[in-house]
Formats: structure tokens, C-alpha cells, sequence
């Protein structure tokens, strides 16, 4: 490997493969081992949390409904994207250089936006099915099919894709000026390594981001205002119903865009905001939701909650 100072960082080159210091870490030297023992455990407890629920879903024909289905996908969704930055995280805490090739780094981006936005589809489509169950109960069999409930999943996973793969391949060929990431993992910080960024593709990402965030936050909060308009004129059964499978989804969405609402800030502060608070911040992006999921989920829904009693009961 050849290293050489290049700009504002370091280029390591290697067979003409650019590699990013990742120089967002904070006494890293001094840490390691307790951060890498912390996240092992974070890592591991995501892991069984969410395979749990996800098994009992896949096991219980019970549960083989919209709604839990949805509920699995967004478990999956979420050890995927812990997937895409725990693995790496840890290695760099046990690693004398945190870096991380340039290619891999537009993959990890990649990954974490489109999951991060797959993450706000699926609680649309989670609304959508609240939506009609309570609203339209008696069509709900004939509108939320099993054929319907596939395509909303397919969609919610491979819109974000291909609308962040476009902005992702044209970042691959922009010029790079710098080779010092402020972050512990790749994420829009990316864009300040370019020597200039591209005002259409500045144009594109906002459109994205409208298109695959903000239209699902906004058609979540229609649906479940139409959904508290009906449960007002109805009965207490309605209403407790309601509560009952409404209550987890707002929950996450209200971490899950507060967390997203993070990212941002971040990305666009990081210039004024302490180094240490970036690294606690990051973390939280990373730690809470997936961590947060299994656990609302596994005790506000009332079925799922049963299963998971009769596991520990029958031991």
C-alpha cells in the first residue's frame, strides 16, 4: 500500500483503489475495546430481538397476516441496515487506521439511505393497512390481498433503491478533494469530499428525498388522522382496536423521523457541533430504531406479546 498526504486527509491508494479516513471517531486509541464490546452486545441484541418476532411471525399461522407481515419486513429492514454499518464499525474500533475504500463507501451510503427510506414505505403501507381494517373493515379482505400486500413490499424496497442507485453512480464519478470523512460511517457527508457538487444532482436529492421520505410521512399522517376522525364517532371496541395496532406504528415513526431528522442535522452542522456530540449522535441514528423495533412491537402487539410469554412460560 502506498500512502501519501493528499489535500485536507490522507490517500491511501492501492492498485488505484482511493481509500477515506473515517475521522469521526473520538479517542478511539484509548477506547477500542470497550467500544467494540458494546457494540458486539448492541450488535448481538439487535439480532436476536429482531429474528424473534420475525420467527414467530414465520412460525404462527396466526400471525400470518397484512399487518404482522408488514411488521416482519420492517424487522428485517432494520437487521439489514444494522447489518450494513455494525460489522464495519466494529473492525474499525479494533483497527490501528479507520478507513474505507472509496467504493465501499458509496455501497455503504448506498445501503443506508435506501433501507433508512424502505424504513418510511413500509410504515405507509403499515398505515395504509390500519387504514382500511378499521375504517373498512368489511372489505379489508378483498383490499389488502395477499398479491397487494407483495407489490407493497416490492415497492417499498426497490423505490429507494433505484431513485439512490442513479445519484450513487454519478457520485462514483465525481473528482474527490478531500479524503477525510467526518463521520464514523459513509453517509451524505460524503458530498463535501467532491471538489464541487453538482446543482442538479443537489435538485435530484431533494426530489428524492420528497418522493421516498416526506410523501410517506405525510400520507402516514393522513391515514391515521382519517383513522382518530372514525375512531371518535365509533364505540370503545373500535377504539380500543385502534389503539392497540396504531399505537406501536406512531411510536416508530415518531423515533424513526426524529432519528432521520438527526442524520440531516448532522450532515449539515457538523462544522459547529462538538465532535463527541456527532459521535453520540451517530450512534443513537444507528443503536435506537433497530433496537427500539423489536422491542414496541413485542410488547404493544397484543399477539405477538402472547407468543413471546408462551417461549419464555414453557421453559
Amino acid at each position: 500500500m502506498v500512502t501519501a498526504l493528499h489535500g485536507r486527509g490522507i490517500l491511501h491508494t492501492k492498485m488505484n483503489v482511493s481509500y477515506i479516513s473515517l475521522s469521526g471517531h473520538v479517542e478511539v486509541e484509548k477506547y477500542r475495546y470497550l467500544y467494540f464490546v458494546i457494540t458486539s452486545i448492541v450488535y448481538s441484541l439487535i439480532i436476536c430481538s429482531n429474528c424473534t418476532i420475525v420467527g414467530l411471525i414465520v412460525i404462527h399461522r396466526s400471525l400470518h397476516e397484512p399487518m404482522y407481515i408488514f411488521i416482519a419486513a420492517l424487522l428485517i429492514n432494520s437487521l439489514l441496515f444494522s447489518t450494513n454499518i455494525f460489522p464495519k464499525l466494529m473492525t474499525d474500533f479494533l483497527s490501528d487506521e479507520q478507513i474505507i475504500s472509496y467504493q465501499a463507501c458509496l455501497v455503504q451510503c448506498f445501503t443506508f439511505y435506501s433501507l433508512s427510506c424502505s424504513e418510511f414505505l413500509l410504515l405507509a403501507a403499515m398505515s395504509y393497512d390500519r387504514y382500511v381494517s378499521i375504517c373498512k373493515p368489511l372489505q379489508y379482505p378483498t383490499i389488502m390481498t395477499g398479491k397487494k400486500v407483495s407489490i407493497f413490499l416490492a415497492l417499498a424496497w426497490l423505490l429507494p433503491a433505484c431513485q439512490i442507485a442513479v445519484r450513487v453512480v454519478r457520485n462514483a464519478n465525481s473528482k474527490l478533494c478531500s479524503f477525510t470523512l467526518k463521520g464514523i460511517f459513509c453517509n451524505n457527508t460524503v458530498n463535501n469530499l467532491f471538489c464541487e457538487i453538482s446543482r442538479p444532482l443537489m435538485i435530484y436529492g431533494l426530489v428524492m428525498l420528497f418522493n421516498i421520505a416526506l410523501c410517506p410521512m405525510l400520507f402516514i399522517l393522513f391515514t391515521y388522522v382519517k383513522i382518530l376522525i372514525i375512531t371518535c364517532q365509533s364505540g370503545g371496541e373500535v377504539r380500543r382496536k385502534a389503539a392497540q395496532t396504531c399505537l406501536p406504528h406512531l411510536l416508530v415513526l415518531i423515533n424513526y423521523s426524529c432519528l432521520f431528522t438527526y442524520d440531516m442535522v448532522i450532515v449539515r452542522l457538523e462544522s459547529d457541533l462538538p465532535k463527541t456530540a456527532c459521535f453520540i449522535l451517530t450512534l443513537q441514528i444507528i443503536t435506537f430504531n433497530p433496537l427500539f423495533n423489536p422491542i414496541i412491537y413485542g410488547l404493544k402487539m397484543k399477539e405477538i406479546n402472547k407468543h413471546i410469554k408462551n417461549i419464555f412460560l414453557s421453559k
